[in-house]
């Protein structure tokens, strides 16, 4: 049995911390450390392993204090976080045990050149790959490698839980909303998270049959979203999904 608990630290930003029935847990993208070690030691939980999606300070300004404070504890991660303290640097197609789960490694590209996810059914820790409602920038016009990304992650079970970087649900449905104005899912949707929200509650996780629903950059074959978006029905599903990224990027929305 395990149990998900999200850490709201920084701007926005959610750590997460996965932890089973021993009390033994791992910490994901942590982007400061004192929240994560109140938290820890509070509940008794005996940290195993720190897993990196990508070297943004927002998602790795933690490690070192974190593991001062616990220096048993192993760090995973890609490549271009080596720097921070990783034991062990992580490809595509790798396989990690922690917890006596597997945790598949998957290569997504896209909001930097070295993302990657950790997938251990049903539970996807995507970085700022995938956000509910968008995903995230496109780092220097990579914009191939994310939608790639998307399309690879769209094709895992639909009972996936979608652990996300951030909490940007909100601003993601006003986005879908101004791009397809009369979709009556997505306006449920928006009145739903406003709602959580207001009540000091989080959109996240989210689950991918909810984002094939709500998210645009999940529908970007759909003939009504391509013609709200002043393109041709023979548009190309990756021209759809740089269209869509590059008008999020001028929306008055903030960084992501």
């Amino acid at each position: 049995m395990l149990f998900l608990k999200k850490i709201p630290v920084l701007l926005d930003n959610y750590i997460w911390i996965l932890v089973n029935s021993n009390n033994f847990c791992i910490i994901i993208d942590p982007g400061c450390a004192n929240e994560i070690i109140k938290e820890i030691d509070q509940k008794k939980w005996i940290p195993q392993a720190i897993l990196l999606t990508h070297n943004h300070a927002d998602h790795v300004s933690g490690v070192k204090k974190i593991i001062e404070y616990y220096p048993k504890i192993t760090v995973f991660g890609p490549d271009e976080t080596k720097q921070n303290y990783v034991d062990k640097i992580l490809r595509q197609g790798d396989k990690i045990v922690i917890l006596n789960r597997i945790f598949y490694i998957f290569f997504t590209p896209g909001h930097t050149s070295g993302h990657i996810s950790y997938y251990s059914p049903p539970y996807l820790f995507c970085g700022d790959t995938i956000f509910s409602g968008g995903c995230g920038s496109v780092h220097k016009n990579q914009y191939l490698d994310m939608y790639y990304s998307i399309q690879f992650l769209s094709r895992l079970p639909d009972y996936t839980i979608l652990c996300c970087a951030h909490e940007y649900t909100l601003l993601n449905l006003k986005f879908s909303m101004f791009i397809l104005p009369h979709d009556k899912i997505i306006r449920f949707y928006f009145k739903k998270i406003k709602n959580l929200l207001n009540i000091g509650k989080s959109s996240l996780p989210s689950y991918l049959i909810f984002e094939k629903k709500i998210n645009l950059f999940f529908r970007t074959d759909e003939h009504n979203l391509k013609k709200n978006i002043g393109l041709s029905k023979n548009t190309t599903s990756f021209k759809v999904f740089m269209n869509l990224r590059m008008k999020k990027d001028i929306f008055g929305a903030k960084r992501d």
